[in-house]
């Protein structure tokens, strides 16, 4: 299994580091999918798929399983029953360790709270992602900040930068290893309505370039942005 993956992963081309990559399949498809603890069903009979290049927003009230999906779309916690393929893989079944691997090389993840190292630069932030990779190319990390805005902001710790710009190097961290899909857990909560538009403008930047983004909001104003919105109710797909 784990030569099985590693081949999936060498064999995926892109066509830009920070841009779109390998065109005309499904990133994310998701079939009966449920999630129990115990005798409390988090989700039931989730099916649906993301493809290429598309921007969708998961949204729903408090309790509806929205956390639950996303821990499972990124591999943090697995599904009770169904399939969940990501960019071909089947990575429902694979060991925790080929789960790791898949998550390195295959999920960006930008979350509400920004979790930069404080001690360390913007442009360190962005090459530690890199260093799991066992590489760090500074070259490359300085590009991945240019590509949100903020190469002049390289040096800089995070306490001197606004909510706005950490928000945009964990962008740049979630891009700097090119992965298939960039998923995005209330990535403007902590934000003021300019830098919401700048986060969310860069997000609709990234999607246009071919990035595939999965955003997971309770701001029907950024729902409305996306290409499509995935509603959950109770557990279940409510549309």
């Amino acid at each position: 299994m784990t030569m099985t993956v590693s081949n999936q992963l060498t064999s995926d081309a892109t066509s830009s580091r920070f841009g779109s990559t390998e065109q005309g399949r499904m990133v994310i498809d998701i079939r009966g999918l449920g999630k129990r603890f115990g005798a409390v069903a988090a989700l039931q009979d989730v099916s649906f798929d993301v493809q290429r290049g598309e921007f969708i927003a998961i949204m729903g009230p408090s309790g509806s399983g929205k956390t639950t999906l996303l821990n499972i779309l990124s591999l943090l916690d697995r599904p009770t029953e169904g399939d969940y393929h990501l960019d071909g893989i089947a990575v429902a079944s694979l060991t925790e360790r080929e789960q790791t691997v898949i998550r390195r090389e295959k999920i960006g993840l930008v979350f509400q709270q920004f979790h930069l190292i404080p001690y360390l630069s913007a442009l360190e932030n962005v090459m530690l992602a890199q260093h799991y990779h066992s590489v760090a190319d500074r070259e490359e990390a300085l590009e991945a900040l240019e590509h949100v805005g903020l190469a002049q902001r390289r040096d800089h710790l995070p306490s001197q930068l606004s909510g706005g710009e950490q928000q945009r190097v964990c962008i740049a961290r979630a891009l700097i290893n090119a992965p298939a899909l960039i998923l995005a857990d209330e990535p403007t909560g902590n934000l003021d309505a300019d830098n919401e538009g700048l986060v969310m403008g860069l997000l609709e930047r990234l999607r246009d370039e071919g990035r595939t983004i999965v955003l997971v909001t309770h701001n029907p104003d950024l729902g409305e942005r996306t290409d499509r919105i995935v509603r959950l109710q109770h557990g279940r797909l409510a549309s």
